[in-house]
């Protein structure tokens, strides 16, 4: 999925703007103890969780029987990215997480008990600066679309261009140039952007893995990272991210609104796409002045994929900035309004999810879903789950 870039609005209704009870109680016990010290930032180091400052949450409140589930489903889902991959928080080491994944592939399926008592003593909550936390939602889509290019059938759908060069963001800092984009005499330049990708950039190249119906719900499975084509024949296809063209995302629901060409109260995904589709001629204009471009790949196994390259899970998966959340650790959301409140698994990333307590939060395939997910938006706090004995480790740390 790996790009989730949408801004989404409330939705409708009553909204006192009061934290629930639990969100206050959690947060008061959080305030009385001690922030850890974190070390000095390095000059040219990139802002991270230590950087923020760490702050030793409180015990682990009562969990939703179901969400403990998901969550263990999903944590254990990840462990093994878990015990090779570096942590850019700077929170954990890989070897911290070696009990828990352990024991994790020893505990006994469908016991909620079991998931809670497995969250409870195997980690301790800390919290990431303040720990004021946003939230919004994504999904996967289910649009209209062809293996080959028939009548009504117009929009192609790209896989990654053999010419797409990525290289790590130390790189690409230290040399001044984009991290992805295109070799020419040997220096890394900018890939097209959308308008010259629609125009013709790639066409009559034979990257073409199939053809959308339309193209507004096209651009929006594009900012969701991963969906389902429903074949004329009725059967489904299978799509997932392959990579990005380079170009900066542009928000065009923040576009609109700003221009006030949507009403307040009215910005949520499905008001958006109801105003381009009335509106052809201004709404690709629009959506051009999002330059970023998602190439993609069919997917025939479990999915979708996430970016650590493993299957996400519907109400258990969430995208976070992994300079702030380890990828793979469990996350403890307090929100309002409570949809999306309840623990989740950080599998994923996301070109808008940035910075620290932002989160996106992954609610499967179907109406459902598209409702949740397209106006989700929700503020209060977070917590991070973290292997028992890191906060006393960071701590003695921060003292040498």
């Amino acid at each position: 999925m790996a790009t989730r870039e949408s801004d989404r609005a409330r939705r409708n209704g009553d909204r006192s703007g009061r934290l629930p009870l639990l969100v206050l109680l959690l947060a008061v016990l959080a305030s009385c103890i001690p922030r850890t010290t974190p070390p000095a930032p390095v000059p040219g180091v990139l802002d991270n969780a230590l950087s923020a400052g760490v702050v030793a949450g409180p015990k682990l409140p009562a969990l939703d029987p179901e969400s403990a589930l998901r969550a263990e489903r999903a944590f254990l889902t990840t462990c093994p990215a878990l015990l090779r991959r570096q942590d850019a928080s700077g929170l954990t080491r890989k070897e911290d997480w070696q009990p828990a994944c352990a024991e994790a592939a020893t505990l006994p399926a469908g016991d909620a008990r079991s998931a809670e008592r497995f969250f409870r003593t195997r980690f301790e909550l800390v919290q990431v600066g303040d720990g004021a936390a946003f939230a919004t939602g994504y999904y996967e889509p289910q649009i209209a679309g062809s293996r080959t290019h028939v009548p009504g059938y117009d929009v192609p759908i790209y896989a990654r261009p053999p010419d797409l060069v990525e290289i790590d963001a130390a790189t690409a800092a230290a040399q001044g140039t984009p991290r992805r984009g295109r070799m020419e005499n040997g220096i890394l330049v900018p890939y097209s952007e959308r308008a010259e990708i629609e125009d013709g950039a790639l066409a009559n190249r034979g990257l073409e893995i199939a053809w959308a119906a339309d193209p507004v719900d096209f651009f929006f499975l594009q900012i969701q990272g991963s969906g389902r084509l429903l074949l004329p024949d009725g059967s489904v296809m299978r799509i997932g991210y392959a990579g990005q063209n380079g170009r900066d995302y542009v928000g065009i629901g923040r576009l609109m609104r700003d221009r006030g060409l949507l009403e307040p109260g009215h910005a949520s995904m499905q008001d958006i796409k109801a105003w381009l589709r009335d509106h052809p001629d201004e709404g690709k204009a629009l959506m051009r002045e999002d330059k970023s471009y998602i190439f993609f790949k069919e997917l025939t196994g479990p999915g979708p994929l996430g970016a650590l390259n493993l299957p996400v899970t519907p109400r258990a998966t969430v995208a976070a900035d992994p300079k702030f959340v380890p990828l793979g650790a469990p996350v403890l959301l307090q929100l309002d309004p409570g949809d999306a409140s309840g623990l989740w698994v950080a599998q994923d990333t996301g070109g808008a999810i940035r910075g620290r307590n932002r989160f996106d939060t992954f609610w499967g395939a179907g109406e459902e879903a598209a409702r949740i997910a397209g106006g989700l938006q929700a503020r209060g706090r977070a917590w991070l789950l973290v292997p028992k004995g890191t906060v006393k480790r960071l701590h003695a740390t921060a003292r040498r």
